[in-house]
């Protein structure tokens, strides 16, 4: 355990010195005005924007299977289908700058068929993860030729940028474009327009005081069945969302299926027609780390750590308080988000959701999760309104994060039953 904790430092290590060596050589430009938002706004977090950063150039621009026009056009494809034209802006960039045809820039009717291939499985992981199924992979890499190093390095910059499009939407990132324009949107809808008041940070505390000191133990089916009521109990959020879109972005030639959206896992008494994701039988620590390492050499690290590293970093504080353990609060949190994609967490009390994440907080973290081109920004600005700037973002790191970890743990399950 401990060589192996000795690689993956070293390893990230490497990646962060490549990241300054990137942005030196053969015009490679992250720090552009565009990616400096971004940059600005996790700066608040220094250690994760190390990591988030080293990442990001690692998978663009590191040692991989895919050229460098495919990654940048894949990054395209999965921003464009959550509408953020601010990532899509940058990769259109980044693709001309690195020897991409302008041609493709017309729409996915211009690509080779190979990349358009991907379309299917772009909609199904900006969505509805748990629909991607072993045929899906067969059709890639037997019909369309993607190998399999070739296909999971694509897949993780689908996840990323799907996940990176949540954050950019959740902190307002993609609205400073038109610094002019109204706060509230005609596209966008107004998360927290009609939900009931806050609960106080104080009362937030001795909530977390209180589960700290319980101890109980419950059945597996009334484990089982603490899960199901977070969904249930979660579904009214979704009425204003439900509807469909229309495409203002001017992006709908990167897009087919544009009606394909969220729906939820399962439904208000209904029977699921796909058994949840359960945690303890394909995990990211003990199956999903170490088959995308072998795939994809050292990203498995990186990942890792980024992952750690949101779901982990407090600073002990919560709205001006000192000395907080808020580590059943992110906790909380990050099984949500697995949650809103059907991923439970056996070892997990899923009743501690529903006391310490309100309806606001929850309708906030599920739109960004899984409609971020609707939240508009006023939603950041009245979510949490006691907390610290600094602790929305954190709490929008964890959203990525979490959100990435669901996508590539479905993927790489479906992945591993297609080798065996």
């Amino acid at each position: 355990m401990f060589t192996s904790d000795l690689t993956k430092l070293s390893v990230v290590s490497r990646a962060l010195s490549q990241c300054g060596h990137f942005m030196l050589t053969e015009g490679y430009n992250p720090w552009d005005s565009k990616l400096e938002r971004i940059k600005n706004t996790m700066g608040d977090h220094p250690d994760y924007l190390k990591l988030f950063l080293s990442t990001h150039n690692f998978i663009l621009r590191g040692d991989g299977a895919l050229p460098w026009d495919y990654r940048h056009y894949i990054a395209i494809m999965a921003a464009a289908r959550h509408q953020c034209d601010y990532l899509v802006d940058i990769q259109k960039e980044m693709f001309l700058e690195h020897g991409g045809d302008s041609a493709w820039l017309q729409g996915l009717d211009c690509v080779p068929d190979k990349l358009r291939s991907l379309n299917e499985i772009n909609k199904i992981l900006a969505h509805r993860p748990w629909l991607l199924c072993k045929s899906h992979i067969i059709r890639l890499t037997k019909e369309s030729n993607w190998s399999l190093a070739e296909l999971v390095h694509a897949i993780v910059i689908l996840a990323h940028f799907h996940s990176l499009a949540s954050f950019v939407f959740g902190c307002g990132i993609n609205d400073q474009d038109d610094p002019d324009a109204p706060v509230n949107n005609s596209k966008k809808i107004l998360i927290l327009g009609n939900v009931e008041p806050e609960v106080r940070v104080d009362q937030l505390m001795e909530r977390m005081r209180t589960l700290s000191q319980r101890e109980e133990e419950f059945s597996v089916e009334e484990q089982t069945q603490r899960f199901l009521r977070v969904d249930h109990r979660d579904q009214t959020i979704d009425i204003e969302n439900s509807r469909v879109l229309k495409q203002t972005s001017g992006l709908g030639h990167f897009i087919e299926d544009t009606e394909f959206t969220y729906q939820d896992f399962q439904r208000r008494g209904e029977t699921g027609d796909f058994p949840t994701f359960r945690v303890q039988d394909y995990s990211w620590e003990d199956h999903g780390y170490s088959l995308v390492n072998r795939l994809y050499n050292d990203v498995g690290n990186l990942l890792d750590a980024k992952f750690k590293k949101a779901y982990n970093m407090t600073y002990y504080t919560m709205g001006g308080n000192k000395d907080v353990d808020t580590s059943r609060f992110r906790r909380a949190i990050w099984n949500y988000i697995h949650c809103v994609f059907g991923i439970r967490h056996d070892d997990y009390d899923y009743g501690e959701v529903n006391q310490l994440l309100e309806r606001s907080l929850k309708a906030y973290i599920k739109s960004t999760c899984c409609y971020p081109e609707r939240v508009a920004t006023r939603d950041f600005a009245q979510v949490l309104a006691e907390f610290e700037h600094s602790e929305k973002v954190h709490i929008n790191l964890m959203v990525q994060e979490a959100r990435m970890q669901a996508e590539l743990l479905y993927a790489l399950r479906v992945v591993m039953n297609h080798m065996k």
